[in-house]
């Protein structure tokens, strides 16, 4: 959820919850819980606000340990209200200052007064969300300027295009969550401003020439902000060198001419400062879950599958059309073929990476393991960029 200045305002968290029975219950319960006492989901939200829908046996047994984790929040939906056991429970987490969201999206769109019945709820709530997608303009502005009006935070949800983006953008939403971010707008004549050229030079100049490790050094030399940024993550105790590495050579010669040239382009597109820090996340996480999800492929395919997860935003977040991104930039025709085209050896792993974004992993028919193999890479794909991002945010003085 972002808010009117596309900064990050919270997080959504969707749990999976594997079969079904009292078994599959107990396990669901067992690992949010271990996840909120263990300080996992603190450290994969990295200490921002997070909304999660809780089952309401935890709920119920559990407050003490939601109102000790106050960034945590809990999403409330209408037809709660009718619980009087559970409503006194989320009447004490409200006075021990949780955080709940109402999510109105189950309402009926045409209802002339939904919010009536809910109001034992809705003052119990410090925000409500609601649907974006599926109300009119007109109703979608009433409603939000109701719930505004009464003091609480409206979040405006299911946002997964731009025409729905545009017509939430001017209302007094809170935040807005949705897809949108994430897609592409249709451009009819795509114009790239000279930074974004800039970029796309130097993205093309390492691909170029199969460059080695003094040729990477040449390429960005000239660029003392990108060359300090770079030399100060790969030295960083998160790699826990043996050495300090003093220049790109060295670098490139330590780690190899592709994983360096990779890191390059990363620290390259992390730079950019017209885009949402979010966005920018995103094209970091899927770069190392590709990567990982390669394992068993070759080295240079494992680089090349980097490669295609940073690309795989790259017409997001240069406002551009894909191919006509791509058409500035020599890539190999795997990684072309799997952006473009969605085939060849990269592209099944962009759709589950596309699929585990989108919560959508029954969909996806994942078997447990690999689910358990995706939750791996994504957890150590945020480490490493929010690792990365570090740097990239960093001035020099």
């Amino acid at each position: 959820m972002l808010d009117r200045d596309e900064e990050l305002f919270a997080y959504e968290l969707v749990f999976y919850r594997q079969g079904a029975g009292t078994d599959a219950d107990t396990t669901l319960l067992d690992g949010v819980l271990s996840g909120i006492t263990d300080g996992a989901i603190t450290r994969l939200v990295r200490g921002n606000r997070a909304f999660m829908r809780l089952p309401r046996s935890l709920l119920l047994e559990q407050t003490d340990v939601l109102s000790h984790t106050p960034r945590l929040g809990v999403i409330i939906d209408p037809f709660q209200v009718r619980d009087a056991a559970l409503l006194q429970r989320l009447q004490q987490l409200a006075l021990r200052n949780c955080s709940m969201m109402l999510d109105l999206g189950d309402l009926d769109p045409s209802a002339h007064e939904p919010h009536g019945p809910l109001e034992p709820l809705l003052r119990l709530a410090r925000y409500v969300r609601i649907d974006a997608k599926a109300l009119d303009a007109d109703t979608l502005a009433a409603r939000c300027k109701q719930l505004f009006e009464r003091g609480l935070g409206v979040i405006a949800g299911n946002v997964d295009d731009h025409v729905t983006y545009g017509r939430c953008k001017n209302l007094p939403f809170h935040a807005i969550q949705g897809r949108y971010l994430l897609v592409p707008q249709q451009i009819e004549v795509p114009v790239l401003t000279p930074s974004r050229l800039s970029l796309l030079r130097l993205m093309s100049a390492l691909q170029e020439n199969n460059a080695g490790p003094v040729e990477l050094g040449e390429i960005i030399r000239d660029d003392a902000v990108l060359s300090y940024k770079l030399l100060g993550c790969v030295n960083s105790a998160y790699f826990a060198l043996p050495r300090q590495l003093k220049s790109i050579q060295q670098a490139a010669i330590f780690f190899g001419v592709a994983r360096m040239r990779n890191w390059i382009n990363t620290m390259a597109l992390s730079s950019m400062d017209d885009r949402p820090p979010e966005l920018l996340r995103a094209a970091l996480i899927r770069a190392h879950m590709c990567e990982k999800l390669a394992h068993g492929m070759s080295t240079e395919q494992q680089d090349m599958a980097f490669m295609a997860g940073l690309l795989s935003l790259l017409d997001t977040l240069l406002c551009a059309p894909m191919e006509f991104v791509l058409s500035h930039l020599p890539l190999a025709p795997e990684i072309r073929e799997a952006l473009v085209e969605d085939r060849g050896p990269f592209a099944p792993l962009l759709g589950q990476i596309y699929a585990w974004e989108a919560g959508d992993i029954q969909s996806a028919q994942m078997q447990p393991q690999n689910i358990r193999k995706m939750a791996g890479a994504y957890f150590a794909a945020t480490q490493w960029a929010d690792q990365v991002y570090s740097f990239a945010e960093q001035r020099t003085h």
